[in-house]
């Protein structure tokens, strides 16, 4: 696999961890000196930092499982990547890309099953975010580490306590 294939995957990884609110998983991706800003925009075209700096996977962990709401009642999320921006030079890399999030919600199916004519699927999808990830990647012991990311939000994102 290409190192290009490889840096997008750690993206593919890093959204899908977020999705499953898998805290573990997502900060088994960065760097142990990693940072990571969040951004809300300030339109028309600028953004503004959004909290402190995560630093570290110990607090990329503890901001998926605290900052981001949990999923509702038969609700998850799926973060969609597009657009990608990859440059490897040697051993770093960047990815840039933008994102969008579907948050879907499946109707309950009732205790005698769907109504006569109902057909296909059955629940809610709604778009909840977009933005951009600009992400710097290095290779450490063989393996694509987040060393600093930018989340860039078209949308204020609030942070408990901040």
């Amino acid at each position: 696999m290409s190192d290009e294939r490889k840096v997008a995957e750690v993206l593919a990884r890093f959204v899908r961890a977020t999705d499953r609110r898998d805290g573990t998983a997502q900060a088994a991706l960065f760097a142990e000196d990693s940072t990571t800003q969040i951004y809300t925009k300030v339109y028309p075209d600028s953004w503004e930092p959004n909290g402190d700096p995560l630093k570290g996977p110990a607090e990329v962990k503890y901001a998926v499982e605290n900052f981001l709401a949990p999923h509702p009642p038969r609700g998850v999320s799926h973060h969609v990547t597009g657009d990608h921006i990859i440059d490897v030079n040697g051993d770093t890399a960047h990815i840039s890309a933008q994102y969008v999030v579907f948050e879907t919600r499946a109707d309950e199916r009732p205790a005698g099953g769907w109504p006569e004519g109902a057909h296909g699927v059955q629940g809610t999808m709604q778009v909840t975010e977009s933005g951009f990830y600009e992400t710097d990647l290095r290779k450490i012991d063989g393996e694509w580490k987040i060393t600093h990311q930018r989340v860039l939000n078209d949308l204020p994102f609030a942070i408990p306590g901040a």
